[in-house]
């Protein structure tokens, strides 16, 4: 059997990080920033490096921006002599060889929410799932790409939390579920997806608190009453309309 090659690998999800062979690599500022945008914005397609370094430092002159840009290719590391980012005189491109984060968690989002999903996903795999987009950058072309992933995980966290309520894996159908709920607690369809888990399991109580919790959360932030869809998921328990007012 082959040795399996070593790889530097570019975590995005959560904090930036750059490991080659499972170990970490330092990465000053403007490198991350330089492999954060290729890999998020270009992902494998080359860029020209007047675009690049226009994009990085807007609010300087071009000349100084390409010789910045230059001088962070330059520091770039080179694990083992292996490059991170390949390129011309004219363009520059992540190099094949690394493995990115988002990348795998978006495959693996886009196969939950295929027509035939994978028919094992263990809560391990899904862990990329519960982690946004560099959540503490400010950059301003960053910010699409955030909420772009954010709607590609919560929609995936909803579907397996369905799928897997439906294998009567009750306990890894509310960790999805919840995940979904932590990431956007105004997410209505997250909500019905936890609600639906413990009506599967018999936990009237637990399904009314879920609600509970959503309808006032909702009320206060936004003024507004829960929808009929999730309303009507509870309201057999208690025989009676469930949002009647409260003495």
């Amino acid at each position: 059997m082959e040795p399996q090659a070593l790889q530097a690998r570019l975590s995005l999800l959560g904090d930036l990080e750059l490991t080659f062979d499972g170990d970490p690599l330092p990465l000053p500022q403007p490198a991350q920033r330089v492999l954060a945008y290729l890999a998020v914005v270009h992902r494998r397609r080359p860029v020209r490096r007047t675009t690049l370094a226009e994009r990085l430092w807007p609010e300087t002159p071009p000349s100084r921006a390409c010789a910045s840009l230059r001088s962070v290719l330059w520091r770039l590391p080179r694990p083992r002599g292996r490059t991170l980012v390949a390129g011309s005189s004219s363009t520059v491109r992540l190099h094949p060889d690394v493995a990115v984060d988002l990348w795998e968690a978006e495959e693996l989002a886009a196969a939950l929410c295929s027509a035939d999903p994978p028919a094992r996903v263990s809560p391990e795999q899904l862990a990329p799932l519960h982690c946004d987009l560099l959540p503490d950058s400010q950059e301003e072309w960053l910010v699409v790409e955030q909420e772009a992933f954010r709607q590609k995980r919560l929609h995936a966290l909803e579907r397996v939390a369905a799928l897997w309520c439906e294998d009567g894996r009750f306990t890894e159908a509310l960790s999805a579920g919840l995940g979904a709920v932590r990431s956007e607690p105004l997410r209505e369809s997250a909500h019905r997806r936890v609600i639906a888990v413990h009506l599967a399991e018999g936990n009237h109580a637990e399904a009314l608190r879920q609600y509970d919790g959503y309808r006032r959360l909702l009320a206060q932030e936004l003024g507004l009453p829960p929808s009929p869809a999730i309303r009507s998921m509870v309201a057999p328990l208690l025989g009676r309309p469930v949002d009647a007012h409260r003495g």
